[in-house]
């Protein structure tokens, strides 16, 4: 396809004021609250071990590592002595009554986590774990868990046996990333990357209710991509997410990474650049950019590609520290947001050291459409104190919320075109380490926003596992 542009200025991320914003709310709608509920503990000695700056029990990028359905919640982790197990509780309840899934983790690597999915057609919940770019770990429910959680005991027995593949079908030997989205007709889809970091390709799979099948890769790993420091012709897309809007639109944020490092300016940033977004009303067969032009085909020969045209909705070099897989959202609306963080340009235009420049100086923005079809983004004015990710959500009245590292929580409100960000909690008697995981599913179910998170530690000394919860306004 044609060589990559960026949209026009019109699409481009400037931060907006609210005379710009778009719509506005209801007078009668209230603007973002959150008010702390209760915390229960899911497992008092949990494994603790710092890889990658962050846990394998609390990666932002799992989806799902905390789940709602159908009146009860679901969480996954790593215990102390490595057995992966899965806790559920009904809603509002203290007590996390756990099973053991067979399986231990291999590695001290904070990728490895474990990730939860549920078939709607069968009512079977489906785990991935313990992977990075290698073989992956899969395990599912006796069917009709799901739909009847009060009436089936919760024991190892409702649990298969562990698996190399996907009830059989082999996917690839460099899996990562895995994440499971429910699709409006009730299958059950994996995303996940083939190949390595810098050299590597999303893919999709698909359950039927009977069988999986693998629908192919979707994106590309080739092309030319120049900086104004140098070139470099591989790279992965790493997604900040994949979620199917009411509509049944499937939408996906995401950055770029080149393998090559010649593209920065310093060999102690990273080569992430630009914020892309494109979407697919096919269940995942076909992706569009944000013009709707079809850039790629998923199990074709056109894949989307960093050459492709209309892709990047917020242009950044890579000499910013961006980071990859933070979080997205969809409105009432079908409208797309996203949370991304970077290093300013008022803080210099070129980051030497990752980490320690993003705990200095790093920012999450709000990156969202709006109903025109222009892009407008927003900083969040809480520093982020980490180089760790932000999660995202919006409330029934569509206002938004960040968590940020630590468990602090901003908000901004639909009415001000959310540009009105402030902090809406400090994340006071936590003590979590960073990043923290969130249940995506539950805001719309009960009004409550649950958060998972880690107590600090040292070294290899287990911590404390919990979920706290906040309800949001009625």
């Amino acid at each position: 396809m044609k060589r990559r542009t960026l949209l026009g200025a019109a699409l481009a991320g400037a931060v907006v004021t609210p005379a710009l914003a778009s719509g506005t709310a209801r007078a009668a709608d209230p603007g973002p609250s959150v008010t702390r509920t209760g915390t229960t503990t899911l497992d008092s000695q949990a494994i603790f071990f710092v890889s990658y700056d962050g846990l394998v029990n609390n990666n932002s990028f799992q989806k799902n590592g905390l789940l709602t359905y159908k009146g009860y919640q679901y969480a996954v982790w790593y215990t102390a002595d490595r057995n992966a197990v899965v806790g559920r509780r009904v809603l509002g309840g203290t007590t996390w009554s756990t099973v053991k899934v067979g399986h231990t983790l291999r590695y001290n690597d904070s990728h490895n986590v474990i990730s939860m999915g549920v078939s709607k057609v069968d009512g079977r919940l489906h785990l991935t774990m313990d992977s990075h770019s290698d073989g992956f770990t899969y395990v599912k429910s006796v069917a009709g868990l799901m739909d009847n959680p009060a009436g089936l005991s919760w024991t190892t027995s409702r649990f298969g046996a562990p698996q190399s593949t996907l009830d059989g079908l082999a996917l690839t030997s460099q899996f990562t990333y895995p994440q499971f989205v429910s699709t409006p007709d009730g299958r059950l889809q994996l995303s996940y990357r083939a190949g390595i970091s810098g050299n590597g390709r999303n893919a999709l799979a698909e359950y039927n209710g009977t069988s999986w099948t693998n629908l192919g890769e979707w994106t590309s790993s080739t092309g030319t991509y120049t900086s104004e420091h140098g070139s470099s012709t591989a790279r992965n897309m790493y997604l900040h997410g994949i979620d199917y809007d009411r509509n049944g639109r499937l939408h996906s944020f995401f950055t770029w990474r080149e393998q090559n490092g010649a593209v920065m300016c310093s060999g102690g940033g990273i080569t992430n650049h630009d914020t892309g977004y494109v979407y697919s009303d096919d269940r995942g067969r076909t992706w569009r950019n944000n013009a709707g032009t079809v850039v790629g085909t998923t199990g074709g020969s056109d894949r989307v590609a960093v050459t492709d045209a209309g892709l990047v909705v917020d242009p950044l070099d890579p000499d910013h520290s961006l980071m990859n897989q933070e979080s997205q959202f969809t409105d009432s609306a079908g409208l797309p947001h996203a949370i991304i963080s970077y290093v300013p340009g008022r803080f210099g235009q070129c980051t030497t050291n990752y980490v320690a420049d993003r705990t200095a100086n790093g920012r999450a923005f709000h990156l969202r459409r709006n109903s025109s079809g222009t892009w407008q983004k927003t900083e969040i004015p809480v520093p982020l104190n980490s180089s760790q990710r932000t999660k995202l959500v919006l409330d029934r009245y569509d206002n938004a919320y960040a968590v940020l590292p630590f468990g602090r929580i901003a908000g901004a409100s639909k009415a001000s075109g959310h540009t009105d960000w402030r902090l809406l909690f400090d994340g006071s008697g936590l003590n979590a380490f960073g990043e923290v995981v969130i249940d995506e599913t539950r805001v719309a179910q009960d009004n409550v926003l649950s958060v998972m998170y880690q107590e600090k530690s040292s070294g290899t000394t287990p911590s404390a596992l919990r979920v706290v919860d906040f309800r949001l306004p009625a």
